[in-house]
């Protein structure tokens, strides 16, 4: 590692509400890997954004290079050689990725109004050969995956020529095989001295990727301390205060064996393929599979989100017509899609409205007008029986952390008496902390009767969690596997499974395969 970069000293930051940072420090060194770790809510992202001039600090120094700096703007640290990749990426899908590296600081053909495009392509092509990665400059935004869209955010940071690069959660998104991509490209710039900042909840990277590892906590400065004189066991217990096992399996006892939602031969073009299965009372039923298996399309199908070409659905018994989303609420279901800013909250509005906002009718009185008193006693009631942190529940919801966004999500639909919830991937972006929490809360909900589909990427969450599981590849169902025999080698067999559907005899926990799909 080489000189220090960036040196930041007694930061603080205040928000309506929120002390979101205490006396912080951190330091980047020249050709570091650095992570930056804590539980949402810790500040992480809060401190990187004073360094990238997104949030001005309301106390404390930064030294860039020795020298003490203000950052009032984005443009700002861009200038310094300072720049930030944010969880959600920030490219225009119409542009080419070459408009979007030099978006702003276009190269003109002498009239100051007629781009260079032949120029911008070939400073961008320049840029992808020193990043050895293959892209064509003309390729729009909208066509990349998110993974390519990740190389371009870099290609942009790299072309202010940024000596600091913060990557915030960079592989949230990302398949095992782009994530190695992306840890070459890290590399890469390490070894030019560049500084990267990595800030990620996915605790198993740090040791493939960062030099040194800072904890945050509550907003403060726990410690530092070099990534390989450091357990993970020992950096979860920095971040949280007290003990997680993670490890340890959390299956809830037996549930009943009433079947409340039954899903027979659902079709949707090319993305779902004679889909089947059922779930029972007090079950948390996992599903499985690779990216682009068809979990989440027969999640949304089965929740009217999405059209469906045929198929049929029951619910306790009762074959029932679902066409939209209110039928489904009106069936008892419920569905917490894993961008849950997008779809789950209304950002903008109180803790308060958010929970009661897909059950408006019932605080209506007699006149129209919304009962206050009871939206307020509903809230108050799920704030404290999920233990949402909040600091009151007029809070805007943009300012909750992660976790305590994800269980706002669940109140509202508890609000809504929903009998049957649709996790997809519910802790994605949350901290080790407040993933435990989660399981907690869905073991509770399960031993009260609520019926549980969760689809997750993350193989142990499955285990950890499931009753049965469900793995699908390619828009088929391939196979179904109880808890006891259930391993990650059988689900990765099954998610490879283009053939046959294979499903479990549970009388003799016996897999059998029952013919071609």
């Amino acid at each position: 590692m080489g000189d220090i970069l960036v040196s930041m000293e007694g930061i603080e930051k205040t928000f309506p509400g929120v002390h979101a940072l205490s006396q912080c420090r951190f330091e980047l060194r020249a050709g570091e890997v650095h992570a930056l770790v804590g539980e949402n809510g810790a500040g992480k992202s809060t401190l990187m954004k004073v360094l990238a001039g997104v949030y001005t600090k309301d106390a404390g120094r930064i030294l860039y290079k020795g020298k003490e700096v203000e950052i009032p703007t984005p443009r700002a640290a861009q200038h310094l050689g300072i720049s930030m990749i944010h969880q959600e990426l920030n490219l225009m899908p119409h542009l080419t990725v070459a408009q979007n590296v030099f978006i702003g600081r276009e190269p003109r053909q002498g009239v100051r109004f007629v781009l260079d495009e032949k120029a911008i392509n070939a400073q961008t092509q320049q840029l992808f050969d020193t990043m050895h990665l293959k892209l064509d400059p003309r390729t729009k935004v909208a066509d990349l995956t998110v993974a390519k869209q990740q190389m371009v955010e870099i290609a942009k940071s790299l072309s202010f020529n940024s000596d600091v690069l913060i990557m915030d959660e960079p592989t949230a998104a990302l398949t095992e095989a782009e994530i190695d991509e992306l840890f070459r490209i890290i590399r890469q710039l390490r070894e030019k001295g560049v500084g990267v900042v990595h800030i990620s909840h996915r605790l198993e990277e740090l040791k493939q990727i960062s030099d040194r590892v800072t904890v945050m906590r509550d907003g403060r400065y726990i410690d530092t301390v070099q990534t390989q004189d450091v357990t993970i066991d020992r950096i979860i217990s920095m971040m949280v205060g007290r003990t997680i096992f993670e490890a340890t399996p959390e299956v809830p006892e037996n549930p009943s064996q009433e079947v409340v939602l039954e899903v027979k031969n659902l079709n949707r073009g090319n993305v779902i393929k004679d889909a089947s299965f059922s779930l029972k009372r007090g079950e948390i039923l996992g599903f499985a599979g690779l990216m682009g298996a068809g979990r989440t399309e027969v999640a949304r199908a089965v929740f009217g989100a999405d059209p469906v070409d045929s198929g049929e659905v029951y619910v306790r018994g009762k074959k029932v017509q679902i066409n939209s989303p209110s039928d489904a609420v009106q069936h008892g279901i419920a569905y917490l899609s894993e961008d849950r800013k997008r779809y789950g909250l209304a950002l903008g509005l109180d803790v308060e409205t958010n929970i009661v906002l897909a059950s408006f009718k019932k605080f209506l009185g007699a006149l129209g007008w919304v009962n206050s008193a009871k939206t307020r006693t509903a809230a108050a009631h799920y704030v404290e029986a999920l233990s949402i942190r909040t600091p009151g529940l007029q809070q805007q919801v943009r300012n909750l952390s992660g976790g305590n966004q994800q269980k706002l999500v669940i109140g509202k639909w508890l609000t809504a008496n929903t009998d049957v919830l649709i996790f997809d991937e519910p802790t994605r972006g949350i901290d080790v902390g407040a993933k435990s929490e989660i399981y907690r809360l869905l073991n509770d909900l399960a031993q009260q009767g609520k019926s549980i589909i969760m689809i997750s990427s993350e193989l142990p969450e499955i285990l950890r969690m499931s009753h049965r599981i469900i793995v699908m590849c390619e828009g088929r169902v391939t196979g179904e596997l109880t808890s006891a025999e259930a391993t990650q080698e059988k689900i990765m067999q099954f998610a490879t499974q283009r053939g046959g559907i294979i499903r479990t005899n549970e009388a003799t926990s016996t897999i059998t395969e029952v013919g071609d799909a």
